[in-house]
């Protein structure tokens, strides 16, 4: 009698597992979803940083501001494509520092922003995330203008 009630208690944990694994499986895959989601956005904010940097950079070593815009927007484009970044980055620059003739200083100022897509991260929509980075640069009080 002892021995059936035994073998009836052994019995009673069979198909535990796979009741299991159907609760914490999906916690899981959410997991590992939000966890490639949280890894896009920290790389896609150094990208953007770094096309801001190097924007303003390119900015601040043109001759006029007619040309800093236009250096800007091709160093961040370049960054975006060198690191991978699916993205077309908006650009703005503000010269309204920018020195008229040699021995004056002022910067320049570069606003990157891009538009980040989580929608294709297995199968969950997260949607966009919408990153922005600011830096200024100073432009090289001795270089020849015009």
């Amino acid at each position: 009698m002892i021995r059936a009630r035994l073998r009836a208690a052994a019995g009673r944990d069979e198909g535990a597992a796979a009741i299991e694994a159907v609760i914490v499986a999906p916690v899981l895959v959410l997991f590992l979803c939000l966890a490639l989601a949280a890894g896009r956005i920290v790389l896609s904010s150094q990208v953007v940083d770094d096309a801001a940097e190097d924007a303003a950079r390119q900015a601040s070593s043109a001759s006029a501001p007619g040309q800093a815009s236009a250096r800007a927007y091709a160093a961040a484009a370049d960054d975006f494509a060198h690191e991978g970044l699916h993205c077309t980055p908006q650009v703005a620059i503000n010269t309204s520092r920018f020195p008229s003739q040699a021995g004056q200083s002022g910067y320049v100022t570069a606003t990157v922003t891009c538009r980040v897509n989580l929608s294709d991260l297995i199968g969950v929509g997260m949607g966009t995330k919408t990153m922005r980075s600011t830096f200024t640069s100073y432009v090289d009080t001795y270089e020849q203008r015009g």
